[in-house]
Formats: C-alpha cells, structure tokens, sequence
C-alpha cells in the first residue's frame, strides 16, 4: 500500500517489513534513529511497550494507550501517534453515520481501545465486551464508554453498529459471539482484515446484517500514517487495490 502511494504521489521513499522481537524493540528503535529512517508504522505485539522509547507521544495515542506510528520530527525527535482510530471511524463512515449510533466493541486490546476513542469521538455510544468483563469495564472506565460486560450480553445489548477487535478470526474459523447474538439491522465490521471474510462476517450476512471488512480500516491507517510523514493527502484507490494484490499480511 505504501509504495504504490509513494509511486502515485511521486516521492522518493521505500516501505520495508521488519520482524523484531519483544526483547529487540529498544535496539530496533535505536537503529531506526541511527539509520535516519523517517517513519515506522508499528504492529503488534509492540504497540504499547514501544512508547517508552520514544521523545513524545502525542495525546490521542496516549489517552488511547497505544502507538502505530513513528515520526521523525524535522529537528530528529521520534514522535508516536495513533492513526488506527482514525482508520476505524473512516471505515465505518463509508457505510453509516457514527453520531448518535449505538456501537458495540468486542475487545479490551489495543485494537479495541482505538475503536473506542474513534467512536466516542464521532458521537457514539458505546458499549465494550470482552471476555474477561473487568478489563471492559475499566477500558469503558477509561475512555468514557457507558457500559461494558461479558461477551455473552452481545444478545441483550441493543446496537447498530458491531466492531470485532479480538484477534477471533485471524487464525482458524472462529467467531467470538455465537452467530444467534447478532442482529440482522446492524452493520458488522471486523478489523482482521486476513482472511476478507471472517467467521463473523460471514455469521453476520447470513443473518441479514451489512458487513465490512478490515480491509478500509487498513487502507484508511496508512493513509493517515502518509499524511503524518508527507503532509500529502494519499491515493486511496490505489493504496486499497494494492491491499487487495498483497498476499496475507500480519495483524494490526
């Protein structure tokens, strides 16, 4: 996606892929800043502990608890942001309008506190579940969710807009709600963007609901991570086509 940008916006950059260990990040980090490597996009599982290698973080990632974007700002100072949040609400503003929704978040990760704080910041209400209930509910606690639970109250928790961000899906054929949980007038989308088409997802059309895939929240991210590094609005078209050419690609 981001050198497909880079060739259609005409810039001189390359987009590479590194695997780094948990116990190799600060090295990591230290080697991008001795490289002058101009920004990184960040992966699981790095999303939280790379933010005590950093001179700034930026606001929104650090009430959403969570970095996916490194910066070198123009006097060499590595700053971190969020832009999954902004990738999420994009995604789901190509199929509904998010104020006044009534949203459920599935999850009480990384991925799920972005979902939250975009939805919250479009207008949403929202409500969290998660397997473990006590780590919902001091994430609702946190960002200022109205309520939060067990996964099993999906069932009774009226809503228009469903988002999955467990990792239930990225491995294997599972769902993280049983398919009789959900409901036929919402919109469904999922942020495991490999395979296209979850368990869930495919529970969720069955069902008669609207789906939507993670692959908009990817392509929407990246666009965001671009704008941060280039000031250059990205070619969405493109990038999303270079999504859909790339083979299985690794979690947000």
């Amino acid at each position: 996606m981001h050198n497909a940008a880079f060739r259609a916006l005409g810039l001189d950059a390359v987009y590479l892929a590194f695997d780094v260990l948990p116990e190799a990040l600060g090295a990591a980090v230290a080697g991008a800043r001795a490289l002058g490597i101009r920004q990184l996009a960040v992966s699981l599982p790095h999303k939280e502990a790379v933010m005590a290698h950093l001179d700034e973080v930026e606001e929104t990632a650090r009430r959403i608890g969570a970095v996916n974007t490194l910066t070198r700002s123009p006097d060499g100072r590595l700053v971190g942001s969020n832009t999954d949040w902004i990738g999420a609400v994009r995604a789901l503003e190509r199929e509904v309008k998010l104020d006044g929704a009534r949203a459920v978040v599935l999850g009480a990760g990384g991925a799920a506190r972005a979902v939250v704080y975009g939805l919250l910041a479009r207008g949403a209400r929202v409500t969290v579940l998660n397997r473990t209930p006590e780590r919902a509910r001091a994430l609702a606690d946190a960002l200022g969710a109205e309520g939060a639970g067990p996964l099993s109250a999906l069932a009774r928790t009226p809503h228009d807009v469903l988002v999955n961000a467990t990792s239930l899906g990225l491995s294997g054929d599972a769902s993280p709600v049983p398919a009789e949980a959900l409901r036929p007038d919402s919109l469904v989308m999922d942020t495991v963007y490999e395979p296209e088409r979850t368990r869930l997802l495919r529970d969720a059309a069955a069902r008669g609901a609207r789906t939507l895939g993670g692959k908009w929240m990817l392509v929407h991210q990246a666009a965001e991570q671009l704008r941060l590094w280039s000031g250059r609005e990205a070619p969405l078209e493109r990038m999303a086509e270079a999504c859909e050419r790339a083979g299985p690609a690794q979690p947000l």
